[in-house]
């Protein structure tokens, strides 16, 4: 595919694109208070607000496999992105609440489109170095998910204190790197397939639900802990650690990555790192709500945010290694749809148990339980699976 391409080149388009996904969702909690100050947003509320993208991955990704399917993974890809920097600009318009939410879907549903054709990218572009390709780009997703945290204090001065116009800030970026793939990514001649018509890949189910759990482990693990981290500091009367513990939890994800880039030859098809990250990942849990220090607090964020992008970036090397090429978008897509899916209802119930019990520390016993299929459903997982059996299996079904 990338013969008269540089390599490098799909190395950058796969890591700017891998930024853009988590640009505009990252961008949410930092500026929580604020909404919670001008929305008087309940904690199911806040909830509901950072696991719709969530919701959106699970509801779309199908489609997202469909639209690789139809259109090719770049065509895929663009479109995504053209939904995803205009959902975000128009976060910055809202009155109310439920405003707020329709922007959001618009923004995740974007996101959703572009997750089941960054795998096939991977398989077409680099179907030799799947590790490398996947660490890239997971690297840009976790590059994507710092930034807007890190950056939040000097982006949000520099905004005079709008929380609205940071949504637009984050959306330009965007908005740039789709007009960088127009130009630059290279073209997928013959990528329309009448065997790639169905909707689900051609798996047993208990395989797809296996991946799919395992992936909403790191994905609820994630995404909530973003969500609920701030209001249980602020509770702790803490408020000065939540920039500091957010950028940890988010920066401690990269190493991961990095990892991946490096071993990933190494760590593919191995059980060892799917328990070592969900038992570091309840460990740290325990430090960030008992914790009474900054270091605790603070560490144990950098330490979880790190098993977390162990799991995250393995489980993203799934689809490739274990699919045949025109399957990778479909069993992408089957796994988003059943893990994000899971991941929503592990936020919505976080946010359910802070209200009931009006206490943010219990947010984090949901998060915590979630960490249960990285111990218990990875070990299950058939990492022997070949691609080349699956395709002629496939190719014989079909």
């Amino acid at each position: 595919m990338l013969k008269s391409r540089p390599f490098a080149l799909a190395l950058l388009l796969l890591w700017l694109v891998g930024i853009c996904m988590r640009l505009p969702i990252l961008a949410v909690p930092p500026v929580i208070p604020a909404l919670r100050g001008e929305f008087g947003l309940t904690g199911t509320q806040i909830g509901i607000l950072t696991g719709l993208p969530v919701v959106l991955f699970a509801a779309a990704a199908l489609l997202g496999s469909r639209l690789v399917a139809r259109l090719g993974a770049v065509t895929a890809v663009v479109i995504g992105l053209v939904v995803t920097a205009a959902g975000s600009a128009l976060r910055a318009l809202v009155p109310d609440v439920l405003s707020l939410f329709a922007a959001t879907i618009v923004m995740g549903g974007g996101v959703a489109v572009i997750q089941p054709a960054m795998p096939a990218l991977v398989g077409k572009w680099l179907p030799h170095r799947i590790a490398l390709g996947t660490g890239t780009y997971t690297n840009g997703l976790l590059v994507g998910e710092v930034l807007p945290v890190a950056l939040f204090p000097l982006v949000f001065s520099l905004l005079a204190g709008s929380w609205r116009a940071t949504f637009v800030f984050w959306a330009a970026p965007i908005a740039v790197v789709t007009i960088i793939v127009i130009v630059l990514a290279p073209r997928e001649a013959g990528a329309r397939s009448t065997a790639a018509a169905r909707w689900w890949p051609d798996w047993p189910v208990r395989d797809v639900l296996r991946l799919s759990l395992t992936f909403a482990s790191a994905s609820a693990l994630y995404y909530a802990s973003n969500a609920f981290l701030p209001g249980h500091l602020i509770q702790e009367n803490r408020a000065d650690l939540v920039n500091p513990a957010l950028t940890a939890l988010n920066f401690g994800q990269l190493p991961a990555s990095l990892l991946l880039i490096g071993f990933g030859s190494w760590l593919e098809r191995k059980v060892w790192p799917f328990v070592a990250a969900g038992v570091l990942s309840i460990v740290c849990i325990a430090l960030i709500v008992f914790g009474s220090d900054t270091a605790s607090v603070v560490g144990g964020s950098g330490v979880f945010g790190f098993a977390i992008g162990v799991a995250f970036a393995l489980c993203l090397t799934l689809p490739p290694l274990l699919s045949a090429p025109h399957e990778v978008a479909r069993v992408s897509g089957a796994m988003f749809t059943v893990s994000y899916a899971s991941a929503m209802a592990v936020a919505v119930l976080s946010g359910a148990v802070w209200d009931l019990t009006g206490v943010e520390s219990f947010a984090f016993l949901p998060i915590a339980l979630s960490a249960l299929p990285l111990l218990v459903l990875a070990p299950t997982i058939p990492f022997d699976r070949k691609p080349a059996a699956r395709l002629e299996r496939s190719g014989a079904s079909a």
